[in-house]
């Protein structure tokens, strides 16, 4: 049999510092933009799949779309995550449009 000390006098202090309220503040900020770029991406990409117009207009929604993913992409490596198998297959991602990216 274990005993454990009250909750009460094993808790640590929890008060916060500007740098921890800061740094919550980032993470807020950072998730929202990730958040934002993954629906632009999602919305260029479905505007690209249902496009049934002429080759002209295609090349401006196919770089519309181009510029998402690449937005989206670039976020996701701000915030901490480098692979990006798992989006392109959950977007599912044409090839191309990711033979483009970063291409100017």
């Amino acid at each position: 049999m274990s005993l454990r000390l009250p909750q009460t006098l094993f808790q640590t202090s929890q008060l916060e510092t500007g740098a921890s309220v800061l740094d919550g503040e980032i993470l807020a900020e950072k998730a929202a933009a990730l958040g934002h770029a993954g629906k632009r991406a999602e919305e260029a990409l479905l505007h690209l799949r249902n496009y049934s117009g002429g080759k002209g207009g295609r090349a401006v929604i196919l770089q519309a779309a181009i510029d998402a993913v690449y937005a989206y992409f670039i976020q996701r490596e701000l915030c901490g995550f480098p692979n990006h198998d798992e989006p392109i297959a959950h977007y599912g991602i044409p090839a191309e449009v990711l033979v483009r990216l970063g291409a100017r």
